[in-house]
């Protein structure tokens, strides 16, 4: 009988995290982040009113559920501040907010469910989650102190006095984790902060929020609206990063940019190292000049564990008589990992026009391959990157975009190929019932009606 009571209370948790998230889950997340709160076992918030569908809870609104929250909750806070949080973010790696895969959050799902009242706001001001600490700072009395995991061990916490201790948690997928296990991670550090807690006998108010989205969505009104009137149609702008730039002696002079640089060792998972091609990258070692250049892309530690790792693109331009023009082509493709080197090369695949950029949408050295290995311990990496683009002379100074593009895709695609043997089979299927057409002639004998009629012997 006990057992059926604790499971229809998780039901009802669970359930009632669920529908509140699922509620919000139709707005815009560009500027709400979600809160939730939660008291160690024994403690009892009050019942407080949840927030209408849609609506953005103010820092006016957050701080009258802080006050009703703290009079009885206990006032040791335990504030678990993430760098970036999204209801999506619940909804889509959690296993309890409508998701069959494995949840990011075990720990933080056991919590609110041993909580007897948790409190969930979806749709918290973005304004107003930066300014949690400052409320909890006013109400409590005392200032925030930031702290981890491995110090709160060593640190004895009075369970009647007022205390603000900030966990400030990541959110970046760096180079080799995805947002699931940072956030993962992120719960891990929460369930071992809890089991502290515990193990010190110390009730208090835990409060699971972010500083700001960790997916923004801007959207620009349509030109000449007025400020007070709304618009329909809007306008969603997709952030794209510049290419990364290399500045020779007199100004530009390499530009690369790709949507997606992955990489892998022997079957391993890919990686993308996209994300951290960006002005911020060290590019020390490159070089530019009329005749040849190099671009060395140096992500120092952030491949472990193949660290230091580096791209170095060399390329060089020479005149062709038969074409009466200069071409430049990537000679080759170095990764540089540890104290090894694996070597690619570009040129039978990769050139252009000097003036031209290259442009390719996949470029890869497995299927097809734009990079061969000039190695045998270079088969050992697979490399593959999307929407790819370089350029190594002719840039324009003072500019920031890339020259005219010579695309790596031939003129005579399959589908045009495709298309041209099937109008021509229908051509000469046309010709051919033309030509019997024109084969038929009409008869230019017929038989005599007054001469004798033809006798055909009959035969018992």
């Amino acid at each position: 009988m006990a057992r059926s009571e604790s499971s229809r209370k998780m039901t009802t948790t669970v359930a009632f995290i669920a529908i509140s998230f699922t509620m919000f889950s139709t707005g815009s997340c560009s500027s709400q982040v979600p809160l939730v709160m939660w008291s160690s076992e024994g403690h009892i918030l009050p019942p407080l009113a949840s927030p209408a569908a849609g609506h953005l809870v103010s820092n006016v609104e957050l701080m009258s559920y802080l006050n009703s929250v703290l009079e009885s909750a206990p006032q040791n806070v335990l504030l678990f501040l993430q760098d970036k949080l999204s209801k999506d973010d619940f909804t889509r790696y959690g296993g309890v907010f409508g998701n069959k895969q494995e949840s990011a959050f075990p720990n933080l799902e056991s919590a609110l469910q041993s909580s007897s009242s948790p409190l969930v706001l979806p749709a918290l001001s973005w304004h107003g989650a930066s300014a949690v600490p400052g409320l909890l700072q006013e109400k409590l009395g005392v200032s925030p102190i930031s702290i981890d995991a491995d110090t709160l061990e060593h640190v004895h916490l009075n369970a009647s006095g007022n205390t603000l201790l900030v966990f400030n948690l990541p959110y970046s997928s760096g180079a080799y984790l995805s947002c699931k296990d940072v956030l993962r991670n992120n719960d891990e550090i929460i369930g071992r902060v809890l089991n502290i807690m515990k193990t010190q006998g110390v009730p208090y108010t835990a409060i699971y929020t972010g500083r700001m989205p960790s997916r923004v969505i801007e959207a620009a009104s349509l030109i000449g609206q007025s400020s007070m009137s709304r618009s329909l149609l809007q306008t969603v702008v997709n952030e794209v990063n510049p290419p990364l730039m290399f500045n020779g002696t007199s100004g530009p002079c390499i530009m690369l940019w790709a949507q997606n640089l992955r990489v892998s060792f022997s079957d391993q998972a890919w990686t993308d190292l996209g994300p951290l091609t960006s002005a911020n990258v060290s590019t020390a070692g490159s070089f530019c000049n009329e005749t040849n250049s190099k671009l060395v892309v140096d992500y120092g530690t952030s491949f472990p564990p193949y660290n230091p790792f580096r791209l170095i693109f060399s390329m060089s331009q020479r005149r062709y008589p038969v074409s009466a023009r200069n071409w430049f082509s990537l000679d080759t493709l170095e990764l540089e990992f540890n104290t090894s080197i694996v070597t690619y090369n570009g040129s039978r695949g990769i050139y252009a026009p000097a003036e031209y950029s290259f442009h390719c949408q996949n470029v890869n050295n497995f299927q097809n391959a734009l990079l061969v290995p000039s190695a045998q311990n270079a088969t050992q990496w697979r490399i593959l990157f999307t929407d790819f683009q370089i350029q190594g002379f002719g840039i324009l100074n003072g500019t920031t975009n890339f020259s005219y593009a010579s695309d790596c895709a031939s003129f005579f695609t399959p589908g045009i190929w495709m298309g041209l043997i099937t109008s021509l089979l229908m051509v000469l299927i046309l010709t051919y019932g033309l030509h019997m057409i024109m084969q038929l002639r009409s008869m230019d004998r017929f038989d005599d009606p007054k001469g004798p009629s033809i006798s055909v012997p009959q035969s018992d």
